[in-house]
């Protein structure tokens, strides 16, 4: 019962900041591409960043 409850619950849960990076990057068409990517991916695209000040 609780295996099938954890199965469900992961289904329903969003995709995690580490496999939306590595969608990200798989999506890239080539070498340059894939190092612009990084880049992004170094700086933090896909982190939770703080609200800047208004």
């Amino acid at each position: 019962m609780f295996g099938y409850v954890s199965k469900m619950a992961s289904k329903l849960r969003g995709p995690t900041v580490h496999e939306r990076e590595m969608a990200y990057l798989n999506g890239s068409t080539d070498r340059i591409d894939l190092e612009y990517r990084q880049r992004q991916v170094d700086r933090g695209m896909f982190r939770n960043r703080p609200l800047s000040m208004l």
